[in-house]
């Protein structure tokens, strides 16, 4: 599988808006610990970083969308994803990536 085609399915495991919302908390939370941990020097922030950012995206994955993570499968494209799908969503276009996703 290519990233081209992971896309859509990543798209389609994130149809819910409370799942999104739980992914785009976590990713911007886990970007701010990093930059205490940076700023801080101390590697613990870090930790909470990745433990509170996949946290919350698995929570809305089991108790919202009730799907498996992509995270399982392709670790390094579901990362890169949730901030693609954060940063389409700060900037109005995610919606039509989702609904492409729809139609495939």
């Amino acid at each position: 599988m290519t990233y081209a085609e992971f896309w859509p399915h990543y798209l389609q495991a994130h149809r819910r808006k409370g799942t999104r919302a739980l992914h785009y908390v976590g990713s911007l939370c886990a970007v701010a610990l990093l930059v205490a941990a940076v700023l801080r020097m101390d590697w613990r922030f870090a930790i909470v970083a990745v433990v509170f950012g996949y946290g919350c995206a698995w929570v809305g994955h089991v108790a919202i969308e009730r799907n498996r993570p992509a995270t399982f499968g392709h670790p390094v494209w579901s990362l890169v994803s949730d901030y693609r799908i954060l940063g389409l969503w700060l900037t109005a276009r995610l919606q039509r990536h989702l609904a492409r996703a729809e139609r495939t």
